[in-house]
């Protein structure tokens, strides 16, 4: 009888070995999952806790809800300017129901965006200002369709792009776009983008402008069920006079069913996969889009990455970036390392990240920036490189050590500084 490898001391049989090792009581198995570390990748390696890391509160207050700063707007001028908004309900902390998603904003109390900026990478903040896109552009007055706001050059760093949705993740979603010409000191009115015989749009503050001036935006269309998420992209020509439909980023039905499920819920606590999507142009010229997909937002929840070699006209899926973890957001180094950092609301609860060195085709093992957070209810992550090669992530967290604890602490926007290295 031919003999595989001594394991523990002892010759097994390959039909032992074949049949659960039951030669050995069962054990192969167990022990062949706990095999040494492959030659060459740290992906198999547990978490490792970051230690050169500096927390800072940005927005917080007792009574506000504060929260979901990665698709609330987000702009990053790569000069040091910073712009980020973030949701603000006013809220008991009563109890869970006081702050449940679904319950925000039902009794009135006012819900309103906080405009945050900084002028340093993110080391300081200025102090916030209070729903910063009522500040009109008077050049835009009157314009009902981009063609109305032509010539505009969307390379021009100062111009930029907000695209929101009444009815976000619902098949009733539509969405309207806002530009402003002033780095969001004011702006332009909201601008219906047609739904080019789709069933609905969701957008989500996600654009990119491609170097030949063409501003693209990611956006989302859910069918009449409310259960089925299909991303894809908007396209601004130059001198165009409306978005119109570029391509889908993903099958239109997941075949795995990786999200499926018997949900008694709102959509918004339901199982979905691929949506917030989110493009990122890295300097080969490749365009990665980051997507979160779930079965439960409080905690079993991913990244994928689709890629596009083709300007955003075609894509195809590029990895899974992690175990759980999502929305992700990206950030390339200037040695070339991209960096997703992502909320985790498994317990510990807290952010965290991880680093690819190959354009986000494998990823290394994970890194903790923190993990003190209350509950699941933190997240949404934006994040930046550093002039000193460090990391700088903006997201709304809730502390296991508040004195407020209502499932989790009071709920407000922190920014954290990091080393990956």
């Amino acid at each position: 009888m031919k003999f595989l490898p001594e394991l523990c001391g002892r010759p097994v049989s390959r039909r032992s070995a074949m049949v659960g090792g039951t030669a050995m009581g069962g054990a192969l198995f167990a022990g062949m999952a706990r095999a040494q570390v492959p030659a060459g990748s740290d992906a198999w390696l547990p978490p490792r806790k970051l230690t050169d890391v500096d927390h800072m509160i940005v927005y917080r207050r007792e009574d506000e809800m504060v929260g979901w700063p990665h698709v609330m707007g987000y702009w990053n001028f790569d000069d040091g300017e910073i712009l980020q908004q973030a949701r603000s309900t006013t809220t008991r902390y009563g109890n869970a129901d006081d702050i449940s998603h679904d319950n925000l904003g039902r009794e009135g109390l006012g819900t309103r965006t906080i405009g945050l900026r900084s002028m340093d990478y993110g080391v300081t903040w200025q102090d916030p200002i209070v729903d910063i896109m009522e500040r009109a552009d008077p050049a835009q007055a009157g314009a009902e369709s981009m063609g109305d706001l032509q010539p505009i050059d969307f390379l021009d760093k100062n111009v930029i792009i907000a695209n929101s949705s009444p009815g976000f993740g619902t098949p009733e979603g539509r969405t309207l776009v806002r530009v402003s010409r002033d780095r969001g000191h004011s702006w332009g009115p909201s601008i219906d983008i047609p739904l080019d015989a789709l069933h609905s749009l969701s957008g989500m503050n996600s654009s990119l402008v491609r170097p030949d001036g063409t501003a693209l935006i990611w956006l989302m269309e859910v069918d009449e069920t409310g259960w089925n998420r299909h991303p894809c992209v908007f396209a601004l020509p130059p001198r165009g006079m409306d978005f119109h439909f570029l391509t889908f980023i993903t099958p239109n039905r997941d075949p795995k069913g990786a999200a499926d499920g018997v949900y008694d819920t709102t959509f918004r606590f339901g199982g979905h996969r691929w949506f917030y999507p989110r493009g990122y142009l890295l300097p080969s010229g490749r365009i990665l889009c980051a997507l979160r997909s779930q079965r439960d937002p409080r905690g079993a929840m991913w990244t994928e990455i689709f890629s596009s070699d083709d300007a955003g006209r075609t894509w195809q899926f590029f990895s899974r970036a992690n175990d759980f973890g999502a929305p992700g957001s990206l950030v390339q180094m200037s040695d070339g390392r991209l960096v997703l950092v992502y909320g985790y609301r498994l317990a510990p609860q807290g952010i965290r990240a991880r680093v690819s060195e190959d354009e986000g085709r494998t990823w290394g093992r994970e890194l903790i920036i923190r993990d003190d957070g209350g509950s699941w209810d933190l997240g949404y992550p934006n994040a930046w490189a550093m002039p000193d090669g460090k990391v700088g992530v903006i997201y709304y967290f809730n502390s296991k050590d508040d004195p407020v604890q209502v499932n989790g602490g009071v709920r407000h926007i922190q920014r954290s500084i990091v080393s990956i290295d």
